[in-house]
């Protein structure tokens, strides 16, 4: 799925005024009201280019939590910190075949991407920048399984194509993105058709296989969204001007990878089956046509790999950190993943503008590199 473009030209101002709606907006204004002594000495004006990375960052950081919620609805522990949901008993017990610990780790994982985007939009405005509000596209349906809430989404956790390629990408120790390199598929079935990564109503609580194949689902999915981020922040912060945004970016990207670290771990687990409804299919990544340091299911740490030139020595780093195109090859990862599947081209436009012009800021020399 290509992103759309909008017959007109919708007002950016009108689009990206005001902060994000409930708990975001809850959060930046009790920043910016009780503020931290960081906040309170910041002066001056963002740069063009600066300001168009943090919008970037804080828009990514939105749709990461309006997946991120849904998950912990239905899977996670949904409570004070993470407000909406009653939780689905059956799909939590699927999730907990990936590791025990699933549901409080969801809710860990969401509760974080809602602090990165009220700081992000706290930090906006507290600069005089505009900060991101998408909550005019919430208009993609709920899950109608008993536990999630009946409200308007960005996101789509019903028709998921998941690029599993990010699991040999890792685990490589001769091929890097950034040198334009490709890498298989840990579970090809998930790459070639859309499926559900959450119960879409209780009649996909069973069979077994069918309601593990969706917790599975979720479970590479779950990793696929935070290595997108492991690579975004650094390869973003290559362009930033500005120390303090810098020192937000820096701050930020590694809590990405401990994200992306865990749910690496906890996909490992997944169970080899076949879906019945659908023939899905999630093999064991250990045993042949698969194994091998390439599949292995323990090597949850960066294989060393080729890095800047291959005359260096192989070095363990994260992958891609190119920075060129950065924000855009995101977008069009996660609209190629299904996740903006019934989105209109307005909210397209708008995801398209923010990263152009994230990929656009520059700190001079190197910035293309």
């Amino acid at each position: 799925m290509e992103p759309k473009q909008s017959g007109h030209r919708t007002s950016r101002r009108s689009l990206l005024g005001g902060l994000a709606a409930g708990a975001g907006t809850i959060g930046a204004a009790r920043l910016l009201a009780g503020g931290s002594a960081a906040l309170a000495r910041t002066r001056g004006s963002l740069t063009e280019g600066d300001a168009a990375i943090l919008r970037f960052l804080a828009a990514a950081e939105i749709l990461e939590t309006d997946a991120w919620q849904q998950y912990n609805e239905l899977g996670g522990v949904p409570d004070s910190e993470v407000p909406g949901g009653s939780g689905s008993a059956d799909y939590i017990a699927a999730l907990q075949v990936l590791d025990a610990d699933m549901p409080q780790y969801i809710h860990d994982n969401t509760e974080d991407e809602f602090t990165h985007f009220t700081f992000i939009n706290a930090y906006l405005a507290s600069r005089g920048a505009e900060p991101v509000d998408l909550d005019r596209f919430r208009t993609l349906p709920s899950s109608r399984a008993t536990g999630a809430q009946n409200i308007g989404r960005l996101t789509n956790l019903m028709q998921l194509t998941v690029d599993t390629t990010w699991w040999t990408r890792y685990r490589s120790r001769t091929r890097n993105p950034d040198f334009g390199d490709t890498f298989p598929q840990a579970v090809p079935g998930l790459a070639k058709g859309q499926f559900p990564a959450i119960p879409r109503s209780d009649a996909d609580l069973a069979p077994k296989d069918h309601l593990q194949a969706i917790a599975n689902t979720a479970g590479f999915h779950f990793a696929f969204i935070e290595q997108g981020g492991t690579s975004l922040y650094p390869s973003l912060a290559q362009r930033v001007t500005d120390p303090q945004v810098l020192r937000i970016v820096l701050s930020i990207g590694p809590t990405e990878t401990m994200h992306f670290q865990t749910w690496q771990d906890k996909a490992g687990n997944a169970p080899a089956l076949t879906d019945p409804t659908n023939g899905l299919v999630f093999p064991d990544l250990n045993a042949p046509p698969f194994g091998g340091e390439d599949f292995q299911t323990n090597l949850i740490m960066p294989e060393p790999t080729i890095f800047l030139d291959r005359k260096f020595p192989v070095c363990s780093i994260i992958r891609p950190t190119a920075t060129q195109g950065a924000a855009m090859g995101a977008l069009e990862a996660l609209t190629a993943n299904g996740l903006f599947i019934g989105q209109s081209s307005a909210f397209f436009a708008v995801l398209t503008e923010l990263a152009g012009a994230a990929d656009a800021a520059s700190r001079g020399h190197g910035a293309n590199e």
